[in-house]
């Protein structure tokens, strides 16, 4: 249990940096939203840019979060040589493909349809790069136990980004104040100031963390640089079919509608604002993450640790359930996160909720090839998962539009997940509570269902109907797995009763 505790308090650190940072973040939504209506297709544009930037920054990682964890708590390796070494990998990668693309802009611009508008991929190719870089440093943080630094240079950059979205969107234009002539005569913005908001904010970030890369200095070890790229390419492989599933449908979309291309980033941008809302899951998920890495590499050596594992896939299991009947009992109150003309895109939420926990699900499960060095195994599932998922969008894109997005993710995570549980208890067997998971799961759809239902009451009883249900699953958790003499402060009390 007090490995559990440290995980746990760890998780709560990032997990609040985090909810923070995203709910910082969320208010870039309504503004960007309002600013931008549906109809336009702005909002579309920036949904299928960030599409592509999410998969560059998985290439231009290639999977060396992960393998720095592992290296820096390897025996034999040194951590100061290790750090070294993948900084000066990440920056020299870094720097080449900037210069590559820059070199290439029009002809990669017009092969992604913004022929017309190639800042918009050099703007935000030269973003990547550095957060690709600045991704080690960040996992230095990490590595070094200092979640609260970590927090508080995410949270910056998320704040600064914030006011600058309120300057150039909102301030500027209601104070018809045209600084540097950016603006037209109707005051009206091109959408590249976002992805020029997005590279200040990441370049004030590097600037941050001048004292972690003072660790370039230790120099470069050829041999250890070999030993991780052989143990890192199938993370490579596994993280850009992983985030594929993530992705690809908003990348495909745009080829793959039927329709005009200005309707197809207008339906792109309707369901790219409303899985916004869904996103709490990937904040816990990353969160959980940020400390589980860390927690499971550092611990590999020790006896109990596949009892640890099995419980810690309990807990999140549980937590993100409730989430997910959190989001869904107040979803009439979080739709005004996006504006109105994106609500009809609502009905995507739950799907990618619940493709989101099983994504959760499987990337608890993939500790039993990293911590074996059986890495291709992650490629293997998540390649099957991004099959699954192309093939659903080039199936069904053309007849449902955007809600065959989201059934894709559902399908290719699942695939991925099953996967990974059942070859992986042939080669690292962890007995999890399924049981216990499954009772969990039951009631949660049941509480769903009945939420449904609740959904055609007056909206302040059917927000009092599933407040109540969301307290019942609480209750039940308390009851079975959280008893309150367990707890700290209030636990006292009833320990002495």
């Amino acid at each position: 249990m007090p490995n559990l505790k440290s995980l746990a308090k760890d998780t709560a650190i990032y997990g609040l940096s985090s909810i923070v940072a995203r709910f910082i973040n969320y208010l870039l939504v309504p503004i960007q939203t309002a600013r931008f209506a549906a109809s336009g297709g702005e909002y579309g544009v920036i949904t299928n840019v960030y599409a592509y930037v999410s998969i560059l920054i998985i290439l231009l990682t290639f999977g060396m979060e992960t393998t720095f964890f592992r290296f820096m708590n390897r025996e034999g390796e040194r951590p100061e040589a290790i750090y070294s070494t993948t900084l000066r990998m990440l920056a020299t990668t870094s720097l080449l493909s900037i210069a590559v693309v820059m070199l290439l802009l029009q002809p990669i611009a017009g092969a992604i349809g913004y022929g017309d508008h190639p800042e918009y991929v050099a703007v935000m190719y030269v973003t990547v790069a550095i957060d690709a870089f600045t991704a080690i440093p960040f996992a230095y943080l990490r590595y070094q136990h200092k979640p609260l630094k970590f927090a508080a240079l995410k949270i910056i950059n998320i704040l600064l980004n914030i006011t600058l979205n309120v300057l150039y969107l909102i301030v500027l234009p209601a104070l018809q104040w045209n600084p540097f002539g950016i603006y037209d005569s109707q005051f009206t913005l091109d959408v590249a100031f976002v992805f020029y908001i997005n590279l200040v904010c990441t370049v004030c970030t590097l600037l941050m963390l001048y004292k972690e890369l003072r660790g370039i200095r230790f120099g470069f070890d050829a041999a250890a640089c070999r030993r991780m790229l052989s143990y890192t390419w199938p993370l490579l492989v596994m993280g850009v079919a992983g985030q594929l599933n993530q992705a690809a449908s908003q990348i495909l979309f745009p080829y793959l509608y039927d329709g005009s291309v200005a309707e197809a980033r207008t339906q792109l941008g309707i369901y790219g604002a409303c899985i916004k809302i869904a996103m709490i899951m990937v904040m816990i998920t990353q969160a959980f993450r940020f400390a589980y890495e860390p927690f499971v590499f550092g611990k590999s050596k020790d006896k109990d640790n596949r009892e640890t594992y099995a419980q810690a896939m309990k807990y999140y299991f549980i937590f993100t359930l409730l989430a997910f009947l959190c989001v869904m009992g107040w979803l009439d109150l979080l739709k005004f996160v996006i504006g109105r003309s994106y609500w009809e895109g609502l009905r995507v939420v739950p799907i990618v909720m619940a493709a989101e926990i099983m994504f959760g699900v499987f990337f608890n499960l993939s500790f039993w090839y990293k911590l074996t060095d059986r890495t291709i195994w992650g490629a293997y599932f998540s390649g099957i998962g991004a099959v699954v998922l192309i093939a659903v969008d080039v199936l069904f894109i053309p007849r449902y539009g955007y809600m065959a997005c989201a059934w894709a993710g559902f399908a290719a995570y699942g695939v991925s997940m099953l996967l990974s549980y059942f070859i992986g208890q042939r080669y690292y067997k962890v007995d999890y509570p399924l049981a216990d998971m499954r009772t969990y799961l039951v009631l949660a759809c049941a509480i769903f269902f009945l939420m449904m239902l609740a959904h055609s009451l007056p909206l302040w009883l059917s927000l009092t109907v599933n407040t109540v249900l969301i307290v019942l699953f609480v209750a039940v958790i308390i009851c079975r797995d959280m008893p309150l003499s367990s707890l700290p402060v209030i636990g006292r009390k009833f320990r002495k009763s």
